[in-house]
């Protein structure tokens, strides 16, 4: 992992198409803007892990009404989409 300082303003360059720049900061929180090609799908972890776990639930059928519900709950509360199941190359 490469760890590296930057202040609000400044940004990081991830090959020849990805830019995240620090928006702001405050108190223990950073904002950050992404800028990717459309083609590249952008997630926050804590989003794509509660999928996953679901989708193992239901998989194994322990999926319950409750547990979907905190879920959609969680996407809704925060305004995204949900993630699509990791595919081989990503597990």
């Amino acid at each position: 992992m490469l760890v590296i300082k930057r202040k609000a303003g400044e940004s990081v360059i991830i090959g020849n198409q990805i830019r995240i720049t620090v928006l702001e900061t405050h108190g223990g929180a950073v904002r950050l803007g992404i800028e990717a090609p459309p083609k590249v799908s952008v997630y926050r972890a804590e989003v794509v892990s509660d999928v996953e776990a679901a989708n193992r639930a239901a998989a194994e059928g322990e999926a319950s009404r409750e547990a979907l519900t905190r879920l959609g709950g969680k996407r809704a509360a925060k305004g995204t989409q949900p993630a699509p199941e990791p595919g081989p190359e990503e597990s």
